[in-house]
């Protein structure tokens, strides 16, 4: 029987991770299990319990699972801690490892496939929840010129920016601040709008002709963000899909000691037709 992997969320039959996960072993020979298992907060604990003793040796995590995947390690990464959650597991003796690949993952689509160098850079981040936080970290650690942190509640923008420290520039604010705001090099929606559906209520003045907007979701959720930054006039739009694929393959380096190759997995999956946000599909829906 091969090795057990799977990815947890809710919901969770969208996920495109037991295909991307397959499309890694087949590049290594390597016979794998990995599914999708649909859990909420309640139901998490005793769900990875039963995978484990099922002899589950790693799983990714995803909403609404990261925060509480981090309270059930033993130990985790710095950057785990930093994030305060968890979307990589890994099973050591009778223990969970928690580690967060997604600063990582972030980083590399933007350097690879958008020429986007976040160094000295004006960036805004949309959110303050799990995957904010990484990307948050990643971004400082990147060497920003500024970072603003925009959430509905700004208690955890505050929290969040403090976190970070004083370097690089960093500025948290309510919502409302953002009509004061204009010209960022990089606008990134973590946000959970997307997901319930929800429209963000945005200024236009955000964003210059040059400016990239990131929407760490893929597929419909993203396409609410990505339509707002075409009708604005963003020449630069882009979904996580990248973001997916390379935080992925940083948790399969961690599972399997080695990195696969992401160009052809992202290209095969750009060219699905489940993947919605697509730049040209975005243009096609103004």
């Amino acid at each position: 029987m091969p090795p057990r992997y799977a990815v947890f969320g809710q919901p969770i039959t969208h996920s495109l991770s037991p295909r991307i996960h397959a499309m890694f072993a087949a590049q290594f020979g390597i016979a794998l299990d990995y599914r999708a298992i649909e859990v909420g907060r309640e139901d998490f604990t005793s769900a990875l319990d039963a995978f484990a003793r099922d002899g589950g040796r790693g799983a990714n995590v995803t909403l609404p699972l990261k925060e509480r995947a981090f309270a059930l390690c033993a130990r985790t990464s710095e950057e785990a801690r930093r994030a305060g959650s968890v979307n990589t597991l890994i099973r050591n003796g009778d223990e969970w490892r928690g580690d967060s690949t997604d600063g990582a993952g972030l980083l590399r689509d933007l350097h690879q496939r958008h020429g986007f160098e976040p160094h000295g850079r004006c960036c805004l981040l949309l959110g303050a929840g799990g995957a904010a936080r990484a990307v948050a970290f990643a971004l400082a650690d990147a060497g920003v010129g500024e970072l603003v942190i925009a959430n509905r509640t700004p208690e955890r923008a505050s929290a969040l920016a403090d976190a970070i420290g004083t370097a690089p520039r960093m500025r948290a604010c309510a919502w409302d601040e953002l009509a004061t705001m204009r010209d960022f090099d990089l606008v990134v929606n973590a946000t959970a709008a997307g997901h319930a559906g929800n429209r963000l209520d945005l200024p236009t003045t955000l964003l210059a002709p040059a400016t990239l907007c990131y929407d760490l979701s893929y597929g419909s959720p993203a396409i609410a963000f990505l339509v707002w930054a075409r009708a604005t006039g963003a020449t630069r739009v882009s979904d996580g899909l990248g973001m997916l694929i390379e935080q992925a393959a940083e948790s399969f380096a961690l599972w399997h000691g080695h990195r696969p190759e992401t160009a052809p997995v992202y290209a095969e999956l750009r060219a699905n037709p489940d993947c919605r946000s697509s730049p040209d599909q975005v243009r096609g829906r103004l």
